[in-house]
């Protein structure tokens, strides 16, 4: 297991006033399977008139808050103390051939199956299509384990893909992701969402952050982690081996110990760290920090 003490910082400065705002914010990692939660909480900077916990539709927990007085700087910082384990699971060529998960997931044979159908259907920011049916059959063969492929699929973008911070906005289409091959964390994440949805398989957007190292003899520099983002696929039934299973083709692998699961949904729409609406402010300068301390 290791323990995690994560500080996400987002700071605004407008060149105008803010009137008012109201945001919600996707701070507090989940315990589930992969980890446990201990402490979680923000401060946002104006004080707000209304901080609130809530759990979305997904199970997630997020923050509801609203600052009401004029502004020209807003600050928001979570923080959070989580604990995670390593996968105990490892057999990824003993799970079904995809073929029978995707017929499981068409006629489903229990709530979980019924609630895993939603993650098969086409989302913002997944938009439905055939693109990338042909891509993903190339790992997809005939019989393949769906977890097998799942992780040869995440392996094949690490290989193929470059991850460049200026190739693409959250706006650029997956189609030109996938001619240029290059992009970030989001694209590789909601490519890959794309290509087992068009099989038929569920597939998850999965937000959060992971611990990285510094070159060697070199300090960590305060803020220079970020929020990442990766895929799990579903596998109806019960005990091991089914349920979700993370992969992160960003870095070609499965999720391990180093990796926190913030929150999950259809893609990064349901997601986002932050986000809201605002009534004036004018142009805006965007500055985010984040640490993953591992706790000694």
């Amino acid at each position: 297991m290791a323990e995690y003490e994560v500080t996400h910082t987002t700071r605004y400065t407008y060149s105008e006033k803010v009137s008012h705002c109201h945001n919600v914010g996707y701070l507090a990692p989940q315990s589930d399977a992969h980890q446990d939660c201990r402490d979680s909480g923000i401060s946002v900077s104006p004080y707000p008139t209304i901080l609130r916990q809530h759990n979305d539709y997904f199970g997630n927990k997020f923050y509801y808050f609203s600052v009401e007085e004029p502004h020209d700087r807003l600050e928001v910082v979570g923080k959070t103390r989580v604990v995670t384990r390593p996968s105990t699971f490892d057999a990824w060529e003993t799970s079904p051939p995809w073929e029978t998960v995707v017929a499981a997931l068409r006629n489903p044979a229990g709530e979980a199956e019924i609630r895993a159908q939603e993650f098969t259907l086409p989302s913002p920011f997944v938009p439905g299509s055939q693109h990338f049916t042909a891509f993903a059959a190339e790992v997809f063969a005939p019989g393949k384990p769906v977890l097998q492929g799942a992780l040869d699929f995440a392996r094949r973008i690490f290989q193929e893909f470059k991850y460049e911070q200026k190739a693409t906005t959250i706006l650029t289409p997956l189609t030109e992701v996938f001619e240029k091959r290059k992009g970030v964390c989001q694209d590789f994440a909601h490519l890959s969402i794309a290509a087992l949805r068009s099989l038929g398989l569920a597939a998850q957007y999965v937000s959060g952050y992971i611990e990285t190292f510094p070159p060697q003899g070199k300090a960590k520099l305060r803020g220079s982690d970020a929020s990442h983002a990766w895929f799990s696929v579903y596998v109806p039934g019960t005990g091991p081996g089914t349920g979700w299973f993370d992969f992160d083709p960003t870095n070609g692998k499965a999720i391990t110990e180093e990796f926190i699961v913030t929150a999950r949904g259809r893609d990064f729409g349901d997601v986002s760290p932050l986000k809201g609406i605002l009534f004036g402010g004018g142009k805006h300068v965007l500055k985010v920090e984040v640490d993953v301390h591992r706790v000694a």
